[in-house]
């Protein structure tokens, strides 16, 4: 064990202990293909037994590369991130990459921030979540020379590729199947709409599909509000106590399980007085009674092809399709 005093170790004296070059050793460190597993093994394990940290700001000043890749995030509370985000890291540390991960709070100008921040640490490539942000980000990542990628949503014009889906697609397949049920009378319940583009298009799509069914758009049938458990049992319950509501879609199945929670605290039997549906297929929407009716969205799948777009552009390989439609799955339960 390297006291804190002690002089740091040096890929020379990895090298050294390794029995190579400390260009085979720099190599090897880098992941290099260009070493035989054997050796970079001997390699790896000298750097363990002398505590060696490379010092990446110098291989990044040397070869214009972090290894990092930035991850714009909205919150940290919603689990349907963190799984995106788990199989983004998963899927590019074979490669040797790391992740620098911010919340942007839905906020752009909190977003132009983190952007100038990663920029000045040169990560090799940033992912965003969503098309929303300001005019001076999008100059800062047109002009950033580094492959951009936005996930999440679908974008007809991304900056570079986009990896999602049709959040528009999904909520009208939702409320036109609770239309196919017979429901006249269907509320949503959705998350905030300032600056989120999957809020907006899943509202969208809500509405359109009951115009497809000649319904009216009621607008005291719709609640938008931020995404916890207790906004969406507080919005349930406005909803009940001012209108006869045949059924409730939430945008998100946080909000979904709020409002079964609501119908649970009020005596209303789900699916016979009211059906609830939501969107995401999160853990619990299979565990909670009823079950709830969902929209499945492949989370980690999203992640492993935004890794895959990064590593192919990063890899300087042709890429002629810009936008990648993931699907959904409409999740049939007992909510309704």
């Amino acid at each position: 064990m390297r006291h804190r005093n002690d002089k740091r170790a040096t890929i020379r004296d990895v090298a050294k202990v390794a029995g190579v070059s400390p260009i085979t050793a720099s190599r090897a460190m880098q992941n290099s293909g260009k070493v035989r597993p054997a050796t970079r093994q001997k390699v790896v394990d000298a750097a363990r037994q002398l505590d060696y940290i490379p010092n990446l700001a110098a291989g990044t000043l040397a070869t214009n590369a972090s290894h990092l890749v930035a991850v714009i995030l909205p919150n940290m509370s919603n689990s349907i991130f963190a799984d995106t985000l788990q199989s983004i890291s998963d899927s590019l540390r074979d490669s040797g990459y790391q992740l620098l991960v911010g919340y942007s709070d839905n906020s752009p100008e909190l977003e132009e921030s983190l952007v100038r921040t990663f920029l000045s640490r040169r990560a090799d490539a940033i992912v965003l979540t969503g098309h929303v942000h300001s005019d001076q980000t999008n100059a800062l990542l047109k002009s950033a020379a580094i492959p951009i990628v936005e996930m999440w949503s679908l974008n007809d014009e991304p900056l570079g590729a986009c990896v999602g889906i049709s959040n528009f697609d999904a909520a009208y397949s939702m409320t036109d199947y609770l239309c196919g049920k017979g429901h006249q009378k269907v509320g949503f319940i959705g998350g905030l709409l300032k600056n989120n583009d999957r809020t907006q298009s899943r509202l969208d799509g809500y509405r359109a599909a009951l115009k497809a069914h000649k319904l009216q758009v009621d607008e005291n049938l719709i609640r938008d509000v931020p995404f916890e458990f207790e906004d969406g049992a507080r919005a349930m319950g406005e909803l009940l106590a001012d209108n006869q509501l045949d059924a409730v879609f939430a945008a998100s199945d946080i909000l979904a399980l709020g409002a079964l929670l609501e119908c649970n605290r009020r005596n209303l039997r789900v699916p016979e007085d009211i059906a609830v549906a939501g969107f995401d297929d999160e853990r619990l929407a299979k565990l909670i009674k009823p079950s709830l009716t969902t929209i499945g969205v492949p989370r980690r799948a999203i992640g492993e092809k935004v890794a895959g777009v990064v590593l192919a552009a990063l890899r300087g390989e042709a890429e002629t399709q810009r936008v990648f439609d993931m699907g959904f799955s409409l999740v049939e339960r007992d909510s309704a």
